[in-house]
């Protein structure tokens, strides 16, 4: 098993926690997806402002960014 952390990135803090222990990169993707999703209602609903990103990122045991989904706010010129 291998550890993983996740990190979460939005214009007013960033938070690294560890995700866990988990058989594969595959199924701690599919965790930090489930986490994304349960999260993005409530910054869209309450946080998500004009020419805002928020990330949330899978990283290795080093820290290192497995994978990352970024939701980008952005108004036209």
């Amino acid at each position: 098993m291998t550890r993983f952390s996740i990190r979460t990135q939005c214009p007013v803090r960033s938070r690294t926690f560890d995700a866990g222990e988990f058989e594969s990169r595959d199924v701690a993707w599919d965790e930090m997806t489930a986490m994304c999703s349960d999260m993005a209602r409530g910054i869209i609903r309450n946080h998500l402002k004009a020419n805002t990103e928020w990330r949330i990122e899978l990283l290795d045991e080093a820290g290192k960014p497995l994978g990352r989904i970024r939701l980008l706010a952005e108004t036209a010129a």
